[in-house]
């Protein structure tokens, strides 16, 4: 028998590598088989786009994603070009002569990684031949009228019909590793082990099907794991061939990974084998050149929801924009899952204390949650040509004074700053001073909403009373609509819409990572999430006091709901309290904490997972050093030594303080020396670098 190769994560430029110099990464293809590769659907597409540049940088012209084809997605994000490998041409040509239309090209995203996309339509006559082979392998029987289901049918066929067909010309020679993400490309699966190919498989769940369900029914989940009666839960809600598609697919694959503690633990119980590696979710991160780019950024976009907020609450407009702060929950439109029902009961108490303490802080809070709309509101449209028409007439008047005041001034007169206007300007300014009369409130949402009285969202505002009144602290604004740039309302992307915003609520029951929170770290942008979501779980992981950071974890696995929704409260209240200086220092912690989110660091957990599957498919040509996977310890980042960002901890000496001592109350804060603690205190998040010659490191070295 030949020796086994040895694995490890040793690196060479940067690049994986393995020990053994004769099995070079070139002989090796990586398939990564999704619903949602070009097909953007959920949060896995953000998980496939943002990881295909690390993945491609690691095997080059030999990284493959599998995926659907849909025209439209197709049209627009994708370069077609002839595959580059002639196995794979091969397999491709086999499969276009019995009739199935395979396509081929670069998704033209960072990386440009080859995608291989199989016409679901083009072999749907195949689908009751499959069902029946599906049946006779698994004994799950898939429903007519399940739509999504025969759908995953087809392409786990297809997909388990192109790695045949690929396999075959290897001469079983261990050439392929094939890495499936959720239930609908977990047919695939499980058809390459009936059909024993030498493919080395990994599956990864990003959430559990049942697990989803559960939680949207407001069952106290997480306490009663271990009680559920799996078959009849997914009986009941009529999944039971999806939750057995999910289950077969997970104890088929040969590594089974997920994104979080928080999901391994809940995989545990739901599809009962214990995940072999967690792999958490990263995102490329882009540095800017200017170390406080993104401070000037928050600025610029923050005007711009200003301008929004001046057309929405005109004739209401009696606070400071300059003393208002903008919060935002963002995501799937699941009332209990994301947390906007515990969101809102915090509002409602955030509202009381303000009011009680006669602050003049006023919060605006947007939910930007799609739901079915007519169309935009009228009164909210309305508002948008008010403030425009102000906004002309006051230049307009502008214009004059500024003429008059140049032509007195060049004679050398002061004018007469009665005379300067006349009766027509005195005359437009009072006919838009009227204009700006409303006799109803500001909208609470910004569209007409489909079915509005069963709403949960509209539903607990008019029980909690947050109708926008004149004496409320806090507005609400329901925008049922993904942001776009092109909106006549609220022109900003996304990204823009988040740089504007001061912070990000997320208090979310079932998040198994949680991207939201994630992407607001690295725009800078403090956050609020939960120890129930994979996010801040690796945050309480890596950070010592993740406040002091801009991340607000709540607690709600270990408190009841009232005690997690009072720990709310008091994160906004005290994000309510803090200077301007200090929302400033805050930001530029937080957005420090961006390299523990990069792909270049979290990669390494998805390198393991490739190298374990290896080892297991193939013992007797791999073998893997007897290790753990890679562990985190001591990326830990300290608690700062500076003043801290609450102001809980550094009150004012005398209740009536001047705007001078507000400057130099955090005078002991410097912005440098705290980064370079910060990076003294951290090893390197990439420290998978060039090696000393003669040295190689076993893959147990890698818990830092």
């Amino acid at each position: 028998m030949p020796l086994a190769r040895s694995l490890s994560m040793t690196s060479l430029n940067g690049l994986p590598q393995w020990e053994d110099e004769d099995l070079p990464v070139e002989d090796l293809l990586l398939f990564e088989v999704s619903w949602e590769v070009t097909n953007k659907v959920g949060g896995i597409y953000t998980v496939i786009q943002t990881k295909a540049k690390i993945t491609a940088d690691e095997w080059g012209e030999n990284y493959f994603l599998v995926g659907p084809y849909f025209e439209h997605n197709v049209k627009t994000q994708v370069e077609a070009c002839e595959p580059p490998n002639p196995a794979v041409k091969k397999a491709m040509d086999t499969m276009k002569s019995q009739g199935c239309q395979v396509f081929f090209g670069r998704w033209l995203i960072e990386g440009s990684p080859y995608v291989l996309l199989f016409d679901i339509g083009s072999a749907a006559w195949n689908l009751d031949k499959w069902k029946g082979e599906f049946w006779d392998v698994t004994n799950i029987g898939i429903p007519f009228h399940d739509r999504e289901a025969n759908d995953a049918v087809i392409f786990g066929s297809l997909t388990a019909w192109f790695l045949k067909e690929l396999s075959c010309q290897f001469d079983d020679k261990p050439n392929v590793i094939a890495h499936f993400h959720e239930w609908q490309a977990g047919v695939g699966l499980i058809l390459s082990r009936s059909q024993k190919l030498p493919v080395a498989t990994i599956f990864t769940t990003h959430a559990t099907l049942l697990g989803r369900y559960l939680c949207a029914a407001n069952i106290d989940f997480y306490n009663n794991l271990d009680q559920f009666d799996i078959d009849k839960e997914a009986g009941e809600r009529q999944i039971y061939h999806r939750y057995c598609m999910e289950r077969a697919s997970v104890h088929c694959a040969h590594v089974f990974t997920t994104v979080s503690q928080i999901t391994a633990i809940e995989a545990e119980h739901m599809l009962k084998r214990n995940p072999d590696v967690v792999t958490p979710n990263g995102l490329n991160i882009k540095k800017f050149s200017a170390m406080h780019e993104f401070q000037n950024l928050h600025s610029m976009y923050k005007a711009r929801i200003q301008e929004f907020i001046r057309g929405h609450f005109y004739g209401h407009l009696d606070f400071s924009l300059e003393k208002t702060l903008f919060f935002f929950i963002a995501g799937r439109y699941e009332f209990s899952n994301k947390g906007a029902d515990m969101f809102l009961e915090a509002l409602s108490r955030l509202n009381f204390l303000l009011r009680v303490h006669k602050t003049d802080v006023t919060v605006v809070v947007f939910f930007i949650m799609p739901a079915k709309t007519n169309n935009f509101n009228v009164e909210t449209l309305k508002g948008q040509a008010v403030r425009k028409q102000l906004w002309d007439t006051a230049q307009s008047v502008k214009e004059k004074f500024g003429k008059k005041l140049y032509n007195a001034l060049l004679k050398g007169e002061i004018p007469d700053l009665n005379k300067i206007l006349d009766r027509d300007d005195i005359t437009i300014m009072k006919r838009a001073i009227f204009s700006t009369q409303r006799h109803c409130l500001p909208p609470v949402t910004t569209h007409n909403m489909i079915d509005d009285s069963n709403d949960p969202i509209l539903n607990t505002i008019r029980r909690i009373g947050l109708f926008n009144n004149r004496t409320d602290r806090v507005k609400v604004i329901l925008h049922p609509e993904f942001l776009s740039s092109t909106s006549p309302l609220l022109p900003l992307d996304y990204e823009e819409f988040v740089r504007g915003c001061h912070l990000g609520v997320f208090p979310s029951y079932y998040e198994p990572w949680g991207y939201t929170p994630a992407e607001c770290t690295v725009m800078g942008i403090p956050s609020v999430t939960t120890n129930l979501s994979g996010f801040g779980c690796f945050m309480q992981e890596h950070v010592a006091d993740p406040a002091a950071y801009g991340i607000y974890i709540v607690d709600r696995r270990f408190r009841s709901p009232d005690e997690s929704c009072n720990q709310l409260t008091q994160f906004l209240y005290g994000f309510c309290q803090q200077s301007r200086r200090q929302r400033i220092i805050q930001r530029n912690r937080t957005e420090r904490l961006s390299d523990l989110l990069d792909w270049r660091y979290l990669g390494r957990y998805y390198m393991h997972a490739r190298h374990l599957a290896l080892s297991r498919t193939f013992p007797d040509k791999f073998e893997m050093e007897p290790s753990a996977p890679p562990k985190t310890e001591g990326f830990r980042y300290p608690r700062p030594s500076s003043v801290p960002p609450s102001p809980s901890v550094s009150q004012h000496s005398s209740p009536h303080h001047s705007e001078g001592e507000d400057e130099d109350e955090d005078e002991r804060y410097d912005e440098d020396e705290e980064a370079e603690r910060d990076r003294q205190n951290i090893k390197s998040p990439f420290s998978l670098g060039v090696l000393p010659q003669g040295k190689k490191k076993q893959h147990g070295e890698y818990r830092n």
